[in-house]
């Protein structure tokens, strides 16, 4: 007989726990007959005791045998351990009309017997593991929703599991990620039960074998047979997930309870296995660091050390180092793999380790991977603000070791130190080494973008740099570089106004992991620098946040000058005060080229609003001698000129701000950025000279703002606002000012709160919308004919009234009261 005779019985089963309960609670004398289905640890017992306890309340006796004789309810748990004899009479029980009848079992594997029995019981109620809520409510006291979940991925939710940990963790420690060493020991009853050929495969399954017979058969010497009786086993006890892959509180377990020599037999059958056929062994040699056998000399385990640094390399810089400490303590030769080691520091950060080893590798002819040495150090090197040095590395290494990409590298770092003759005569007696890959495309096309830009027209630069990153994007993180082709397109962009380009490539790099975890850091502070010339302060900030604390001179000057201009805009003086000491210190540790122009000239402005600019004099003399070695090409010289030329204008200096302007009159050909800063330089002569007119300088702010310089062209209208003595043509101006921010006009009435516009009086009101616009309290004095210490008692008494704070908070509250204002 294949199906339940009691048509009621049969509709108690197959559903959840919570609803077999709750039908047994709300009629027990009702006939049921119902199997539970679970592995061992979810919950089968558990459910049975509660039933039974039902049954009990309601004065029904309650068997635990097959027993036909007696009356009430049968609650049968372990069904599948039960000999034929008992599975019949059991059987036979619930075929009976009026039965109560509950039995629960595992999985499998199953007899045929059991089998029947299921079939006569029908629909099971499937046992899972425990969700959010359930673990929450056993915890003994309160966890975070992360901690709950990392429980959960470590135990499966299985609720023996989970008792075990919950149950040995101190309530002060609930948060604490690691398994409590008792909850583990726990686990020895589990695997004496499964038998011998079972728990082999536990330990097998925990140190990295694949769950498969064959596999398994093969690393534990034994019948495949047996091996599938065994899995069978394993599955169900609950000590595996739905791929067959042992719960992290199981794999820890058997590392824990299984001797050393033991797990340690299995990973050198298993490494021999991957070696031989080329698989990986990562997985398997992870779990070895820090044990003492990693420290002994092994032939198999320290290829397989090595071969897993190689694996780690890419993507855990940190963790290949180590395999390949462990390698040389097993046995390899130290010089095999210094050169690996130095790119594994490297990547890792530890850049003096770097250039330290990779320095013994370049001078010693017997180490192997002398070529992978050069690009480590001329990575270093370049990192660390020192590219001439990088240049002068590559250049060496096309004479004497090759590698792909050694010539065009060697070429951009000789441009871009301004040594334009020496990059032509390298790029014409020299090609690149080995077949045309997509790693030395990029880098040909690199070094022609770079040359390009020097040279050439922006477009057909900024074409070719956007087509070498290209290029390089599929390659990943798997070589280490003295720039990345994205770093380099982002660069050209951004100086000849192309932010959406800049900020595509710079975001499919970072995607990518091109260049490695070395030049990540770069991809995202160029990548700042975008909002940062929109004049988005909150969300370069932020992503100025994501960046590490720790950085080489390269990216340190980077991030200093991302620092001052977010300060600069937000005229935030104090925050633009207290970053002068790493400005100077990022400027000493990083010799001027072409790729830091920009973070240099934020900084010529930054020292210029802290009248502060003698120290930096002698970086920017460097820097526009090496435009001028390259004869001064547009592309690369106008930013730093128009940065020049805004410092002019901090400090009011007519004579340097007329020199500045007629430069970028001279660059104004080459591109749109370059005519819109000549045309504005040209507008801010006559704004500091008072001659504002109002068409000119609108004209002149919104060409700054459709070049890509939004807060520029915000700050030129605001300031011909304050200069001109039409106060029509001041608010109007001052109303550009805030739409080229991306700001809403203002009304031209008063708002319906007006009552709290009324808390200023109308020379508060006007010092407050010209302290808006960006005046000292100076500049301030001189457009109303008041001294600056009345300005300041303005805003004191200002202050006062709003109930302010801080500098911030003021300013907040007096766009809100100005900004509803004519």
């Amino acid at each position: 007989m294949n199906h339940p005779t009691n048509p009621q019985a049969a509709s108690a089963a197959g559903v959840h726990a919570a609803g077999l309960r709750a039908a047994i609670a709300a009629e027990p004398a009702a006939p049921v007959v119902a199997g539970i289905q679970g592995a061992g640890g979810y919950g089968k017992s558990a459910l049975l005791s509660q039933l039974a306890g039902i049954y009990q309340a309601a004065g029904i006796p309650v068997s635990s045998s097959p027993d036909a004789s007696r009356d009430g309810a049968h609650l049968v748990d372990d069904a599948h351990l039960l000999d034929e004899t008992s599975l019949y009479a059991l059987r036979a029980i619930a075929e009976k009309p009026g039965a109560r009848v509950v039995v629960a079992y595992r999985p499998g594997p199953r007899s045929h017997a059991l089998s029947e029995l299921i079939a006569t019981l029908g629909a099971p109620v499937l046992l899972t593991g425990l969700g959010r809520d359930e673990v929450a409510r056993g915890l003994p006291g309160p966890a975070s929703r992360e901690w709950i979940d990392w429980l959960i991925e470590q135990t499966g939710g299985v609720p023996r599991f989970v008792g075990r940990v919950t149950g040995t963790i101190d309530p002060s420690q609930l948060g604490d990620r690691t398994l409590p060493r008792l909850a583990l020991e726990q686990f020895r009853h589990d695997f004496d039960q499964l038998g011998e050929h079972a728990r082999a495969c536990v330990t097998a399954m925990s140190v990295g074998a694949a769950p498969h017979p064959e596999v398994l058969a093969s690393v534990l010497e034994l019948d495949p047979g047996h091996v599938a009786g065994a899995l069978a086993s394993v599955r169900s006890g609950g000590l595996v997930d739905d791929h067959d892959m042992p719960w992290p509180i199981v794999r820890a377990a058997a590392q824990l309870l299984t001797p050393l020599e033991v797990r340690l037999g299995i990973v050198r059958r298993l490494v021999d296995a991957q070696l031989a056929h080329g698989g990986p062994v990562l997985p398997l040699v992870r779990p070895l660091l820090g044990a003492r056998v990693a420290l002994l000399p092994e032939a198999t385990l320290s290829a397989a050390f090595e071969k897993g640094g190689d694996e780690a390399l890419a993507e855990a810089p940190e963790l290949a180092g180590r395999l390949f400490d462990a390698a040389v303590s097993a046995g390899v030769p130290e010089s095999r793999v210094a050169a690996r080691r130095a790119r594994a520091a490297a990547a890792a950060g530890r850049l003096d380790e770097a250039l330290r080893l990779a320095d013994r590798v370049i001078v010693d002819p017997a180490v192997p991977d002398r070529a992978l040495g050069v690009q480590v150090a001329a990575s270093v090197l370049a990192h660390r603000g020192l590219l001439a040095q990088s240049a002068d590395l590559c250049a060496w290494s096309v004479d004497n070791l090759r590698w792909s990409g050694d010539t065009a590298y060697a070429a951009v770092g000789l441009v871009g130190t301004g040594r334009l003759r020496e990059a032509d005569e390298l790029l014409s007696s020299r090609r690149e080494s080995g077949p045309p890959t997509s790693l030395s495309g990029a880098a040909a096309k690199l070094a022609g973008g770079v040359r390009e830009s020097v040279t050439g027209a922006a477009t057909s630069a900024l074409s070719t740099l956007v087509r070498a990153a290209a290029l390089a994007d599929p390659v990943g993180p798997g070589v280490m570089l003295p720039d990345s082709p994205a770093a380099i397109a982002a660069t050209v962009a951004l100086h000849c106004g192309e932010l959406d380009v800049a900020e595509s490539s710079l975001a499919k790099a970072v995607e990518s992991g091109s260049g490695g975890p070395l030049l990540e850091v770069r991809h995202r502070l160029l990548a700042a620098w975008v909002p940062l010339m929109r004049g988005d302060t909150v969300t370069a900030r932020q992503a100025l946040g994501s960046v590490p604390s720790e950085l080489a001179a390269r990216d340190r000057l980077l991030a200093t000058a991302l620092h001052a201009g977010i300060a600069g805009r937000d005229n935030d003086m104090t925050a633009l005060t207290a970053i002068r000491g790493q400005a100077r210190q990022a400027a000493a540790e990083h010799s001027p080229d072409l790729f830091c122009l920009l973070p240099l000239g934020e900084l010529v402005v930054a020292t210029a609003r802290l009248h502060d600019q003698d120290w930096l004099t002698p970086y920017l003399h460097e820097a526009q001698a090496l435009l001028s070695a390259l004869g001064n090409p547009p592309l690369w010289t106008s930013m730093l000129t128009w940065k020049c030329l805004q410092a002019a204008v901090v400090v009011e200096d007519m004579d340097s701000a007329a020199r500045h302007a007629a430069d970028l009159g001279e660059t104004a050909h080459h591109n749109p950025m370059s005519a819109a800063m000549a045309e504005a330089a040209r507008m801010w002569l006559r704004v500091l000279d008072g001659q504002v007119d109002q068409d000119e300088a609108e004209r002149a702010a919104r060409g700054l703002h459709a070049a890509g310089l939004t807060w520029d062209g915000a700050r030129l209208a605001g300031q011909a606002a304050i200069r001109t003595t039409d106060r029509k043509a001041m608010l109007s101006l001052l109303e550009c000012a805030r739409a080229l921010q991306g700001k809403q006009p203002r009304p031209r009435a008063m708002s319906a709160n007006a009552g709290e516009g009324e808390l200023l009086s109308d020379r508060e009101r006007e010092v407050a919308q010209l302290v808006l616009a960006g005046l000292t309290y100076k500049q301030v004095g001189k457009r109303l004919f008041i001294s600056a210490k009345t300005v300041e008692h303005h805003i004191g008494r200002i202050r006062q009234r709003l109930g302010c704070q801080s500098r911030e908070e003021l300013l907040d509250r007096l766009r809100e009261l100005v900004g509803s204002e004519a």
